[in-house]
């Protein structure tokens, strides 16, 4: 007989070394629970994130800011974080944020080569040297990749990396940011668009050393889009593929929902979005599917707001939609309920629904006999009017548990969004010390139950360059964030949105009352 024995904690904490989070379950319910209640919150070990190319216009600069945040219990001296360039298999790749007029084949290629320069060449890009003093660094993004990061150590815990980019001029002109994300196996993207007047790329970065085979599939308002080529992708170890969505189907559809599974291994997926005439962003992926939604921190000059909302199941959705402004949650003009068919994407325009000021979206079920049926959903948001049109995108968003950041803030432009959607909460929020120096700075808030608290971030103390913003959730209900950047030119109210999902930086690690032994017998 040979025996191996390996402790629970070993188990675990083995787990969230890999994936940056761990969840153990299994068994009956009850011994669910007991686990669940004798959970130990531990730091995670390693994290992974994905970082997608962004942008080859020759008018573009992109700004990157990571940062991990000081964390109790956490060994202070061991750890590194750091980026590398992932590689693109392609020969050519088209511009998703040029003037090409659309001149791309199905594959989504043009006669532009592709650089393979790196922000940093071929040295890693942003390593830290501490939690809590974020590193930045400014590239031109023509040529620019996609990023690969790894964190371990003290700097795994919270690890977060905001990437800006500025695009000048073009189809493409306008601010585009978006948080680089973990790997995963399932993504949703209701809000994409097949249409002439949008150009949407989504790009796959597979961080492993392994193929990873990927399907694609694209939901219109009546149904399923009818592919025209070959929806399943192979993107091959440490690249990045973009696909131009267009090419996927024959079928135009000003709003649709994407679907990006891996069959086969891991990856990082992000949608550009580029507008002829609005300007461009990152549409960034639903939070999974759930019965009820929160799209946290419409602005209070938003001028346009397009909701769709996506059922993946086999059963209908019918919605309440609710406003929560400042003051209390109301029903927007016209839109009480919403049906959502299964399989089928729904969008409705809500015009300037917040009415000067600033909100969030709520839906909740309906009601009935039946079980809530999850939806997944994304709300493109307009400011401006005429040709100084900017647009961007906040996805459905999972709830701040313990905490979440956003690694760039400016001394400008930086409004953070809270949402309550059920019982007030109480919230801690820190702005770190600049890339350049200065010192930390927090204030304490109170969010009421229903409403959405709209404020200007506190600033670092004499603090110099970008800054992270972290939202510590202290007690109450749930919370869910967005923080938006505001860097008008010219005239027009350029801007970017990004979600403040909890940032993972704990695992639960059940306690381990004894050895587990997994015996062999021979």
């Amino acid at each position: 007989m040979n025996r191996t024995t390996l402790s629970l904690i070993g188990a675990a904490t083995a787990l969230a070394a890999v994936t940056g989070v761990a969840a153990l379950t299994g068994g009956s319910s009850d011994d669910t629970d007991s686990a669940a209640k004798a959970a130990t919150r531990l730091p995670v070990q390693r994290s992974t994130l994905l970082c997608p190319t962004p942008s080859s216009s020759e008018v573009s600069s992109t700004t990157y800011t990571a940062y991990t945040p000081k964390r109790d219990g956490v060994d202070a001296k061991d750890g590194t974080a750091e980026l590398l360039p992932a590689q693109n298999p392609a020969d050519d790749v088209a511009d998703p944020g040029g003037d090409d007029g659309g001149k791309d084949d199905k594959n989504g290629k043009d006669d532009k080569k592709g650089s393979q320069a790196s922000p940093g060449g071929d040295k890693p890009v942003l390593p830290l040297k501490e939690p809590g003093k974020p590193v930045t660094t400014d590239v031109d993004s023509e040529g620019a990749p996609a990023l690969i990061g790894t964190a371990d150590g003290r700097f795994a815990p919270g690890w977060t990396v905001q990437q800006t980019t500025t695009i000048d001029a073009g189809s493409g002109r306008g601010i585009l940011g978006t948080a680089c994300t973990a790997p995963d196996t399932d993504f949703w993207f209701p809000g994409v668009s097949t249409d002439r007047n949008r150009q949407d790329f989504v790009h796959l970065t597979n961080p492993d050393d392994a193929a990873a085979e990927v399907d694609l599939k694209l939901y219109g308002p009546s149904g399923r889009l009818k592919p025209s080529t070959d929806e399943s992708i192979t993107v091959p170890p440490r690249s990045t593929v973009p696909v131009l969505l267009s090419t996927l189907t024959d079928q135009r559809a000003a709003s649709a929902s994407l679907r990006v599974t891996a069959r086969t291994g891991r990856l990082g997926a992000a949608v550009q979005a580029v507008g002829q005439k609005a300007g461009s962003d990152w549409l960034p992926a639903s939070a999974v599917p759930s019965t009820r939604v929160a799209i946290p921190g419409i602005p209070k000059d938003t001028t346009s707001a397009r909701l769709v909302v996506f059922a993946p199941g086999a059963d209908d959705a019918d919605l309440k939609v609710r406003l929560a402004g400042p003051n209390n949650s109301i029903t927007p003009a016209g839109h009480e309920s919403l049906h959502v068919k299964s399989g089928m994407t729904t969008a409705i325009d809500l015009g300037d629904v917040t009415k000067g000021e600033p909100g969030s979206l709520l839906l909740t079920p309906e009601g009935g006999d039946g079980p809530a049926t999850p939806v997944v959903a994304g709300l493109q948001v307009t400011r401006g009017k005429g040709s100084d049109q900017e647009t961007a995108f906040i996805p459905a968003t999972g709830a701040i548990e313990r905490s979440a950041t956003a690694a760039d803030n400016r001394t400008k432009g930086s409004t953070l969004s809270l949402v309550a959607p059920g019982a007030t909460a109480k919230v801690r929020i820190t702005a770190s010390a600049g890339a350049g120096g200065g010192s930390p700075v927090s204030k304490t808030y109170e969010v009421k139950g229903g409403t959405t608290q709209a404020l200007e971030p506190p600033r670092p103390a004499s603090g110099k360059g970008p800054y992270a913003v972290t939202v510590e959730r202290l007690s109450g209900g749930p919370v869910h964030a967005s923080r938006m950047l505001a860097l008008p030119q010219g005239g027009v109210p350029m801007f970017t949105i990004q979600s403040l999902p909890d940032d993972r930086g704990v695992v639960a690690v059940p306690e381990a009352g004894q050895d587990l032994s997994l015996l062999n017998d021979d």
